[in-house]
């Protein structure tokens, strides 16, 4: 993993070149307190202070320059504003003009992240260390790119070299960095107790497991994360096209992210007694595969007629709730690359939040909104419950007629909730579509940390 610590340092007055945060609004006075040389620069480059552009602006030496950047904002920096510069500038270390990056200051980090694994030869990163005189802002923005990045890095990692033994040990590497204790069970020992975690992975050649991890005081509120491990959705015997399945390594998104706010609760210590329940499966195609119209048990005693051997996902995660629920936690938050239905309604930047606790959303979304890291609520909207009634079961887990197909996800997933115990759902794409300065191509991390801030203000207030 990137060094990110290196990359972000305290100003002590170290040398450094300048960086010039301007925006549109600004432009004409702080144009006006350039040198002569600068105002030449800046109007050749045709710098006018507009969001994304750039200029290197000569000073008074041979080896003396500083840069100008335009943002939207240059009195409350957005977290991808100084990420686009980091390409753009060589090696060295830089500073503000007024020292402080703020929320840039994660932009700045990740736009250094690279997935290079599987590259021959690969290229050495070049490191632009940024100064900062927030030291509070250090500690934020190193924590939260190193969680990005262990989400980024699982999700790009294909499913050959991730499965769900992989998956187990990644969460056994965070668990043994912070004293925490991890159970699996896997295999054949699913039948009993994970039914339906058993009857989705069975057809893979690598065995599906269910990972606990517990972590802190048992004397404190219990705070439970659920997140869906599906390594590889083939879609099952109702099997994807060729492009659905192009980018089906990233379907344990969901797994990758309650891993790492799982590694922020325990990084920040937390006053909660913590627990991480991982499904992971392959979903895949062989002699032995769930078949649609079968009839599934659940832990829960519910049964399930399959509509759609691709509505796997809930699947697995009803086994995982139901679990979740046996030790009365305090807060269920679940997440999930569950539907495309959420992308067709909300675009793969904005996920989807369902909640049975409207204190719990209304936290989630205000704490999104101050961090800008944005979802948005949808509902459970109890009359589309009649699209999952079965003949045969309890329920059918795929909605009849194709409509509200996020919504009848997140309905089947409430039925293995306690009314009574507060739960949130996050339907999350888990992938960048296409580069964006900070965000390359590929796994991306969402809601992580408008995740942390309501668990923060829930759980130290």
């Amino acid at each position: 993993m990137t060094d990110f610590a290196s990359l972000l340092q305290p100003d002590r007055k170290q040398d450094a070149r300048t960086i010039h945060v301007v925006d549109a609004k600004g432009f004409d006075a702080w144009l006006g307190s350039q040198s002569a040389r600068a105002r030449a620069a800046a109007e050749a480059a045709r710098f006018t202070g507009k969001a994304g552009e750039f200029a290197l602006l000569p000073g008074d030496g041979v080896d003396d320059w500083a840069v100008g950047l335009g943002v939207k904002d240059a009195g409350e920096l957005a977290t991808w504003d100084l990420a686009g510069a980091v390409a753009r500038l060589p090696a060295g270390s830089y500073r503000l003009a007024d020292g402080k990056p703020g929320a840039g200051a994660l932009g700045w980090l990740l736009a250094h992240y690279k997935f290079d694994r599987y590259l021959t030869e690969k290229k050495p990163v070049d490191s632009r260390v940024l100064l900062s005189s927030e030291p509070a802002t250090i500690e934020e923005a190193v924590r939260f790119a190193q969680a990005s990045a262990l989400v980024r890095d699982l999700v790009n990692t294909p499913a050959e070299d991730l499965g769900p033994a992989e998956l187990a040990a990644a969460t056994e590497a965070q668990a043994a960095e912070f004293g925490a204790k991890v159970a699996v069970v896997q295999g054949e020992a699913l039948k009993d107790g994970y039914p339906a975690i058993h009857a989705v992975g069975r057809a893979a050649d690598k065995a599906p497991r269910l990972i606990d991890l517990s972590w802190g005081d048992p004397s404190h509120r219990r705070l439970t994360l659920v997140g869906k491990g599906v390594c590889f959705d083939s879609g099952g015997l109702d099997i994807k096209p060729a492009s659905g399945m192009a980018t089906m390594k990233k379907d344990m998104g969901g797994a990758a992210h309650a891993l790492a706010l799982a590694r922020i609760v325990m990084q920040r210590q937390l006053p909660v007694r913590l627990r991480l329940l991982i499904p992971a499966v392959e979903n895949a195609i062989a002699g032995n595969a769930f078949r649609p119209g079968d009839v599934l048990r659940t832990r829960k005693g519910l049964s399930v007629e399959i509509g759609n051997t691709d509505a796997e996902g809930r699947l697995i995660l009803c086994d995982a709730l139901a679990a979740a629920q046996e030790d009365q936690p305090d807060l269920v938050l679940d997440f999930a690359t569950l539907t495309g239905a959420a992308r067709v309604a909300l675009g793969p930047e904005l996920p989807a939040l369902f909640a049975n606790d409207d204190s719990v959303a209304e936290g989630l979304l205000a704490a999104g909104r101050e961090v800008a890291d944005p979802m948005w609520r949808l509902p459970l909207w109890e009359p589309y419950r009649d699209m999952l009634k079965s003949e045969v079961a309890d329920v059918n887990n795929a909605g009849e007629g194709g409509f509200a197909g996020a919504i009848t996800a997140a309905l089947f997933l409430a039925k293995f909730v306690d009314a009574k115990t507060p739960w949130a759902h996050i339907d999350l794409f888990a992938w960048q579509p296409s580069a964006k300065p900070g965000r390359p191509k590929g796994g991306e991390a969402m809601t992580l940390r408008a995740a942390w801030r309501f668990l923060e203000a829930r759980y130290r207030s």
